[in-house]
């Protein structure tokens, strides 16, 4: 193995054992990671979703004044050249 291939595995090794730390302090074993995966995939699913659902009306309400403002300042620069 070159160096390279051996920094790289030493870095793999280091950021597994902190991982693996960090399951421990939330009791998680690896085993349950692979079984609740898909649960764990759909929670963060529907967060985005219900993150998006409640910015939306504020994305919204903020259009109707940016982007006429935007559409301004981008004609009036384009009409000063």
């Amino acid at each position: 193995m070159n160096r390279s291939t051996i920094g790289i595995v030493l870095k793999l090794a280091v950021l597994s054992l902190i991982a693996g730390l960090a399951m421990a302090q939330f009791g998680l074993k690896p085993g349950e990671v692979f079984v609740n995966a898909g649960a764990i995939a759909r929670d963060v699913a529907d967060r985005a979703v219900d993150a998006l659902r409640w910015a939306w009306g504020y994305i919204l309400a903020g259009a109707v004044v940016v982007v006429p403002v935007w559409l301004a300042v981008h004609l009036w620069r384009r009409a000063k050249r």
